[in-house]
């Protein structure tokens, strides 16, 4: 999907970039969406998520048109996966832009500890960037003409962190909530508590009580409590049947490795899953040898093809033109 700012919820988003100096770039599911602030007295023009690296220079574009010729000043990431950061690197390389990362993430970036942040596990790529300060939980940040309370998010991603403006209660949500559809949880893929976690964030959102979310992905929201009640059933759900999670992150992380890519044998699809260690490591949970990690791959790319969410002719699968 190409960039565009958002008009999904046209009354939301106009009535945030009058209020708060802000516009929504509504992003394709390979890059997330950008808040993009401009600047106001003494702080500086900012944006919250830089997209994947793939789309970098679409990101720049977009950035510099909803700035119209102001400089950019500051990077806010809500967590690190590379579909939110990719986009760190080359802002950075122009200068002038200082870095805000959730606290516990610093260490991580420091040292470029690339399986603490999740690009080996999932190989994607991410252009190694430099973080200047924390965002840490209990602290606020000015951006645009407001402050924007600072708040842990765990769930789908440990270290993440919320973005919420108290006087127009927005928030800005990262993937901790989205409009139809949940997150993975990625920590229950590794053997760790993360529906927990995640139901608590749903319920500090609750009590925050927006009246308007900016998701990681999606058009901006103001039914908040369709949104929550959705994320809680398939949560709950998830519990139940933890399989089923295993199955949706499998489909979720193909189907992003498919868009990076746009095409790719059948077999040589296979073979990037069984060796991809998020995909070894679920398949080993599983209980399943080499034999069944093979066929349980086979079987997901066959079901996205089945299903008519990928395309295939002769042994080349690619993704349907309207999800690029």
């Amino acid at each position: 999907m190409p960039g565009r700012e958002s008009g999904g919820s046209g009354e939301v988003a106009s009535a945030l970039l009058r209020t708060l100096g802000l516009t929504v770039l509504e992003r394709g599911w390979l890059s997330a969406n950008q808040a993009v602030f401009r600047a106001a007295g003494a702080v500086p023009a900012s944006v919250v998520d830089t997209g994947f690296s793939g789309h970098v220079e679409q990101t720049l574009a977009l950035i510099d048109r909803a700035l119209g010729g102001e400089r950019l000043g500051r990077i806010v990431n809500t967590h690190l996966h590379s579909d939110h950061c990719g986009g760190n690197a080359a802002l950075q390389r122009r200068g002038g832009v200082e870095t805000w990362i959730p606290s516990p993430s610093m260490a991580a970036v420091e040292r470029w500890d690339e399986a603490a942040l999740s690009y080996r596990l999932t190989d994607q790529p991410c252009p190694r960037f430099v973080a200047d300060r924390a965002l840490v939980p209990g602290n606020s940040i000015a951006l645009g003409e407001a402050s924007w309370q600072i708040h842990a998010a765990p769930g789908h991603d440990m270290d993440a962190i919320l973005l919420f403006e108290p006087q127009t209660r927005t928030l800005i949500a990262g993937d901790a909530l989205w409009e139809e559809r949940l997150a993975i949880i990625f920590p229950e893929l590794v053997g760790e508590d993360g529906f927990g976690p995640t139901r608590a964030t749903l319920s500090l959102i609750e009590r925050l009580d927006p009246r308007a979310v900016l998701p990681g992905h999606g058009r901006p929201f103001a039914d908040v409590a369709q949104a929550l009640a959705a994320s809680r059933e398939r949560v709950s759900a998830f519990e139940r049947h933890p399989e089923r999670h295993a199955q949706h992150a499998a489909r979720a992380l193909l189907m992003f490795h498919l868009l990076e890519v746009r095409q790719a044998p059948f077999d040589e699809l296979v073979a990037w899953m069984r060796q991809t260690p998020i995909y070894r490591t679920v398949t080993r949970r599983a209980g399943l040898d080499e034999s069944g990690a093979a066929d349980w791959a086979a079987s997901h790319v066959r079901r996205l093809v089945d299903d008519g969410v990928l395309l295939q002719h002769d042994d080349q699968v690619a993704v349907r033109p309207q999800a690029q």
